[in-house]
């Protein structure tokens, strides 16, 4: 264990170690993700208040946005393995660029319809498209990390946005809001640039088995493998209980049950994007080398804790003890997510063939994709009905579910895709050898 751990490279050296094309393509990670920041609060508002799109309209719209994502993702997937995920991954970023052309300049509940089927479009494929990507250009071993700190990054660039866009926008100056969305397009101009050019060599399209067509393989013949079915299981019982809850239920229940104010939902976000962008660095170096289905056991009962506290939010309500339980709530859900960034991707690429990566990638963004649009039904009929309490007992039963489920997949998978990789070299090793190291 000793001679593993002083293998392993600090995370200081992340950035050294990383391949030319990964230093490349993180790099643009922050700017892109502040014009996200810039808008992602304010889709309804701009919608709703400032063109006038009935706000029951503006409910259809944003499920016509994560309707198209779903229906795309699994033929985006079997794309990706076909031309690569460098060229599908461009074309989702110049989607989501025109989308916000479009969007800032849409005056009419058609305009602003394109506008979220080119979103729907851009953001249904760009996950698969983009971890595949990685999978292809990042080594195994840096590809935890590298998912890791990709997320924090991600978080440290929407929340420096969600600063500057609250701070910013005006209901009252529509160009106000016409200007971020046209910034957000902006973002995406230095990835598209770097993904066309610096990249436009780097290995994309991986080869084939010589007896296997690629063309043939389905998404059936895929899910036949009992090892990636149980490893969607894990991704979508976690998917539902996370980031769902995150952006629907937890505000609805404070606002319903804690009667928590706006500005309390405010810094509850903030405490989440704080409590990331803190500890995520600290958290990979204390998972690097252990067991990623124990971690993700860790991250269900860190959830179990956060939803808990969500709860205690209905029994003081309206006082600033249902705000700090709030921001409490928010920041332990915070600590989870730096568990599951870093080990779900990892799992799902070290998992998947080379030549297909685009294929389990899509598979996996798909429970993501269901759960965003099945969680805050969920939440908000439970919420609705008065049903709080069955609310919090049905998230903190689903977390217990999911540790579960993680000790079940842990028997699946290789050791490899579960992050323990000294056992790989276990089989190398004539029996004697064994024996010695085992003696020793």
């Amino acid at each position: 264990m000793s001679s593993t751990s002083a293998a392993r490279s600090p995370l200081t050296s992340f950035w050294h170690d990383l391949p030319r094309e990964g230093k490349l393509l993180i790099s643009t990670v922050v700017f892109q993700s502040i014009g996200t920041g810039l808008v992602l609060p304010f889709m309804v508002v701009y919608l709703h208040e400032v063109r006038g799109i009935p706000l029951e309209t503006v409910g259809l719209l944003l499920a016509l946005q994560a309707g198209v994502g779903i229906v795309l993702v699994a033929p985006a997937g079997a794309l990706i393995d076909r031309i690569g995920p460098r060229r599908v991954y461009a074309s989702s970023l110049v989607a989501l660029l025109l989308a916000d052309i479009v969007l800032a300049l849409a005056t009419t509940t058609g305009q602003a319809a394109l506008a979220l089927v080119l979103m729907g479009y851009g953001f249904g494929i760009v996950w698969p498209a983009s971890s595949a990507l990685i999978g292809n250009l990042i080594p195994t071993e840096q590809r935890q990390r590298y998912f890791g700190i990709n997320f924090t990054l991600l978080n440290l660039g929407i929340g420096i946005g969600g600063i500057v866009g609250g701070r910013f926008v005006d209901v009252s100056r529509p160009g106000t809001f016409v200007t971020v969305y046209l910034l957000d397009a902006l973002s995406y101009v230095p990835a598209l640039v770097i993904l066309l050019g610096p990249l436009r060599r780097a290995r994309d399209r991986v080869a084939r088995p010589a007896d296997e067509a690629t063309g043939s393989v389905s998404y059936v013949a895929l899910l036949r493998d009992p090892r990636l079915r149980a490893l969607l299981l894990l991704v979508g019982v976690a998917a539902l209980v996370s980031y769902p809850q995150l952006n629907a239920g937890m505000p609805a229940f404070a606002r319903a049950l804690g009667q928590v104010s706006t500005e309390g939902l405010g810094y509850a976000f903030a405490a989440n994007t704080v409590v990331i962008v803190l500890l995520q660095l600290v958290v990979l170096q204390r998972i690097e080398g252990r067991r990623r289905t124990r971690v993700a056991v860790v991250m269900a009962f860190t959830w179990m804790v956060a939803w808990s506290l969500l709860g205690a939010t209905a029994l003081v309500p309206g006082t600033v003890a249902a705000t700090v339980l709030l921001c409490a709530c928010a920041g332990v859900f915070g600590l989870g997510e730096t568990m599951l960034q870093p080990t779900s991707a990892a799992m799902v690429n070290d998992l998947a063939p080379d030549h297909l990566r685009g294929r389990y990638n899509a598979l996996s963004s798909l429970m993501f994709s269901i759960a965003f649009v099945v969680g805050p039904v969920v939440a908000s009929f439970l919420i609705g009905r008065g049903l709080g309490p069955v609310y919090i007992g049905f998230l903190v039963g689903g977390c217990a579910l999911l540790a579960v489920i993680s000790l079940v997949v842990e028997r699946r998978l290789p050791p490899h895709v579960n992050g323990v990789r000294e056992v790989e070299q276990a089989p190398t090793a004539s029996p004697a050898t064994a024996g010695g190291a085992i003696s020793g």
